[in-house]
């Protein structure tokens, strides 16, 4: 299967793969998670999330959505032409295909509803995002696969490439600088760069403000209800990814029907890029200006697509962020009723529901757009830094482990209370 890739920008992301069963990875699931979530934010859809009832029919919806968006994602796949032009490949052939697309992503479906459901740790979607990105950075790291960029026969690995080219070459100077600069491949640099992302997210996630609640049922004793930094944790960041990911999708596939429509140009250009086996490139258009540039020089030599491109990442991440806390359960409204039901108030303060809801809107709302902010921030950095990966699924990655390693913390406490 050749030519140009419309989910290239998002594989990653997706954890999807090309030529696989995987083509559409966790981008259905995800996009219908979006979907939803928006629904019941703008109050299209009344959800009680205090009842079950409310909460399984959701969930139902979701799901439902989710394979539907995959059906229709396969179709238009397989028509597009993305696996050859659907009449030389025939109807039969066509239809095993999109089953085939359709069937993978129900059982991946399936796999998150069964770990949500409590037969595992975290969720399915996480797992699959994570494990993809540090497979990924590892592949890039320790790749065996050789290329030759006009500079002779070099590692795709970075960490491989440094060894070879010092252990090849003469002049060692030229040597570690190709290896830590050499463009088109992975290189030293780049890696650095992932590693400083890995422990500046890992820091910024143990900023936290902790508010004292005391106990009706236990008199004198005190605990503390932590708001971190992070308060939505990476759910801005996969948001904001599944909205340009189908604007990505949606503007290529466009663009290579009616490419010559002012409205579809407006939306998007593209142009494929030789040096990278004809994969396309925005040129112009919105998903352009919402694209990442590549280099720190590009971005100060077109300083109007790096404004508009930072000021999206950062305002679709503080807005994701703020929505998400309404929709999800987790604003200062919500969480001061899950309080009361509990029997704790905040100590220092009244023992009413008033007091409790004042005192958590000065945290929560707060925490929320300036944690997203912070992680569009961080996003911006990775990508202007060249980080492997890319400041989108690097942070998804590291929050995601960060989440696996608190649940495994939790547990470990919990055993050790009973025991």
């Amino acid at each position: 299967m050749g030519g140009a890739d419309p989910f290239y920008w998002a594989r990653m992301i997706m954890a999807s793969s090309r030529g696989t069963v995987m083509e559409l990875g966790t981008g259905p699931i995800i996009t219908a998670g979006l979907i939803t979530q928006l629904l019941v934010g703008a109050k299209i859809i009344d959800v009680d999330n205090s009842a079950k009832s409310d909460r399984d029919l959701m969930q139902v919806m979701e799901g439902v959505l989710a394979l539907l968006i995959a059906l229709g994602q396969a179709i238009v796949y397989v028509w597009t032409g993305m696996y050859g032009e659907p009449a030389d490949l025939g109807l039969f052939k066509c239809i095993i295909i999109i089953a085939q697309l359709f069937t993978a992503t129900f059982i991946v479906y399936l796999i998150d509803e069964m770990l949500t459901k409590g037969y595992g740790l975290g969720s399915a979607i996480s797992l699959f995002i994570s494990c993809n990105i540090c497979e990924s950075i590892v592949w890039k790291a320790f790749s065996p696969y050789t290329f030759n960029r006009g500079r002779g026969q070099e590692f795709e690995g970075a960490l491989i490439s440094l060894v070879h080219l010092l252990l090849t070459r003469s002049d060692k100077v030229r040597a570690l600088k190709d290896a830590f600069y050499r463009p088109d491949l992975p290189n030293v640099m780049q890696l650095m760069a992932t590693i400083a992302i890995f422990c500046m997210v890992v820091y910024f996630q143990g900023f936290k403000v902790e508010l004292p609640i005391r106990s009706k049922r236990a008199r004198g004793a005190t605990q503390s209800y932590p708001i971190k930094l992070f308060y939505t944790s990476n759910m801005p960041i996969i948001l904001q990814s599944a909205l340009v990911s189908n604007l990505y999708f949606v503007s290529q596939m466009l663009f290579k029907r009616y490419g010559s429509n002012f409205l579809v140009q407006l939306l998007g250009r593209w142009r494929a890029d030789e040096f990278h086996g004809g994969q396309m490139h925005p040129v112009g258009g919105l998903v352009y200006y919402i694209t990442a540039p590549e280099s720190l020089a590009e971005a100060a030599g077109n300083p109007v697509h790096t404004l508009f491109y930072c000021a999206f990442m950062l305002g679709a991440c503080a807005l994701f962020s703020i929505t998400w806390i309404e929709v999800s359960g987790q604003s200062a409204n919500d969480v001061a009723r899950q309080l009361r039901d509990g029997q704790y108030y905040l100590a220092g303060h009244r023992d009413n529901i008033a007091s409790l809801k004042k005192e958590l809107n000065r945290y929560i709302p707060t925490a929320a757009a300036f944690g997203g902010m912070c992680i569009g921030a961080l996003t911006i950095v990775a990508d202007f830094m060249g980080a492997i990966g890319s400041g989108t699924g690097i942070l998804l990655a590291v929050t995601n482990i960060y989440q696996y390693w608190e649940m495994y913390q939790r547990e470990q406490s919990e055993l050790g209370s009973v025991w």
